[in-house]
């Protein structure tokens, strides 16, 4: 099932469909069938000029990242603090020695603020490999070495480390941190995943406190036209890879709802 869902998420990506649409429709041009490979072209060119000039991906990406609220105070006592992983580079961080994050850092900066917030909170932070042929590169390797740099003493963290997507990461964390009954535990990641990582959590039994980061939306001034194909692309490949990745974890029984919502709001 992961093979297949890597491929599945590979295929998702406009940016691969469109490459093979174009490449297929340029060698029809020098064929009898000229015609048909210049609709292909054609074609490819509108959508390409739809995607840069009109904001689709942000469209897709504004639900997904205002499902959940931002947390602005935390009321209450804190038990444990959940870090998902997918914010780190591990093929960086081995190859220069230093720790090297995505553009979701805010997953593990945000952590960092939370710890020190509440020192008494547990830690754990969960993410082996969701490479696919490098399966022996993990990225709690590159969270010791981040989070030791930030002085976060590592004894104070528990790492899960066999996870590789995030109906893992929930099930692995549990069986690791058996948080008790009653305890509260903050979910940190970005905004955009919040909805699918709150469902698998709940799925697997810890009603997790949403704490989202990584936004990528800050409301309508944004959705006006623009005129940049590799950035539309990235927004709706992104939007379409959660979007599809919900209606699948439904489906697989990983969660009990296709759009998790905050408890007392079905809508």
């Amino acid at each position: 099932m992961f093979v297949v869902s890597k491929i599945v998420v590979f295929l998702l990506q406009p940016g691969v469909w469109l490459t093979m649409l174009l490449a297929g429709g340029t060698v029809l041009l020098w064929t009898r069938w000229r015609r048909a490979g210049r609709g292909v072209v054609t074609a490819v060119t509108l959508i390409l000029a739809t995607v840069a000039v009109f904001p689709l991906g942000l469209l897709m990406i504004s639900p997904l990242e205002d499902r959940f609220p931002v947390v602005h105070e935390l009321e209450g006592p804190v038990h444990g603090i959940i870090v998902l992983g997918g914010a780190v580079q591990q093929r960086v961080t081995r190859y220069r020695g230093q720790p090297a994050l995505t553009d979701g850092a805010e997953r593990m900066t945000e952590t960092v603020a939370l710890a020190r917030r509440f020192p008494a909170a547990r830690l754990v932070f969960t993410g082996g490999s969701g490479l696919l042929f490098d399966p022996d590169l993990k990225e709690v390797d590159t969270a010791r070495l981040f989070f030791a740099r930030m002085g976060i003493p590592l004894e104070r963290i528990q790492f899960e480390a066999e996870s590789r997507n995030t109906h893992e990461n929930a099930m692995y964390t549990l069986r690791l941190a058996q948080p008790k009954p009653g305890e509260r535990w903050v979910l940190v990641t970005s905004a955009m995943h919040m909805p699918r990582s709150v469902g698998v959590f709940r799925k697997a039994g810890l009603e997790p406190i949403p704490y989202p980061v990584d936004f990528q939306t800050y409301g309508s001034e944004q959705r006006g036209l623009g005129l940049n194909v590799l950035s539309g692309l990235a927004g709706v490949s992104a939007g379409l890879r959660e979007w599809a990745a919900l209606l699948a974890y439904r489906l697989l029984d990983r969660t009990d709802e296709i759009f998790p919502a905050p408890r007392g709001r079905t809508s």
